[in-house]
């Protein structure tokens, strides 16, 4: 190693140790008092060192159970993981947070970000909907046990989006059906069903008006690929659920779309009373 080079590779070395001895001084040591624990996992989490806080977090919990310093340190465990974007530990630890300690003037709080974790948890409509039923469970408890709270509205706002994420996922299948019914008739069937299902589940929602409209047009279908025995039936359905969308939807947007399959529909249920009539 060249003279002029030692400077340089002592100061290195004089920095990592300096380093070295901050990150241990913030660490939690035996022997240290509940609130100079607390103190220390504090600074992790105003560094942002979000990760350290959350380890610092819960042995303050375990060491300080059932103290003022040990409730604080609960939500600030929760908030640990909820920034650091561990949303589903996050929500556990909200969860205990308000559980335990429901009295606390943060205990709404608690209840309002185990809700919203779940919020971010939800995926596209596409996937599995779990998190979002779960989300919406937890954002009506949270209206129903603290209706003067200022972040109802945020709530309801937040539900009524995801309903409307479950509503296209259900229009989404019935289309899905109404595809499939070109290689087996049944499958308008199953089109009419969930797009019933999507104005009987989600009626406030942009998709109930264009999926009554649509299940005219799959009661349509369904009976006209069925046997003549089966479509008075069948086209009865489609002017049954004609009725209904005048009734729900008098100036819907599809209303002339609907309006062509119920006369679809009248028309074709006369003519297989005609030929039925004939044999």
């Amino acid at each position: 190693m060249k003279l002029s080079s030692l400077p340089v590779f002592f100061l290195l070395i004089l920095s990592s140790l300096i380093l070295f001895s901050c990150a241990n001084q913030n660490q939690i040591r035996p022997g240290d008092s509940l609130e100079v624990a607390f103190d220390k996992a504090m600074a992790f989490y105003d560094r942002g060192r979000f990760g350290d806080a959350a380890q610092a977090f819960e042995t303050v919990i375990t060491v300080g159970r059932g103290t003022e310093i040990g409730q604080e340190a609960q939500f600030f465990l929760a908030e640990s993981y909820y920034k650091n974007r561990q949303y589903l530990l996050a929500a556990s630890e909200y969860q205990r947070y308000h559980v335990f300690f429901n009295r606390s003037d943060r205990s709404p709080d608690a209840q309002f970000m185990e809700a919203y974790c779940y919020y971010l948890l939800s995926p596209r409509y596409e996937l599995d909907q779990t998190d979002t039923f779960r989300s919406i469970e937890l954002f009506q408890l949270f209206i129903s046990r603290n209706r003067s709270s200022a972040r109802v509205e945020e709530a309801v706002t937040y539900i009524d989006e995801m309903r409307e994420k479950l509503a296209r996922k259900n229009f989404s299948a019935a289309e899905q059906y109404m595809r499939l019914g070109r290689r087996t008739a049944v499958n308008f069937r199953a089109a009419a069903i969930y797009f019933g299902l999507t104005i009987d589940m989600y009626p406030e929602t942009s998709f109930a008006e264009k999926a009554q409209a649509n299940q005219i047009r799959a009661w349509v279908y369904f009976a006209d690929n069925s046997t003549v025995s089966r479509q008075e039936e069948r086209y009865n359905k489609a002017i049954e659920a004609y009725e209904t969308y005048v009734q729900l939807f008098p100036r819907g947007a599809n209303r002339s779309v609907a309006e062509n399959y119920f006369d679809r529909a009248v028309a074709g249920r006369d003519s297989a009373i005609r030929q039925l009539a004939g044999n």
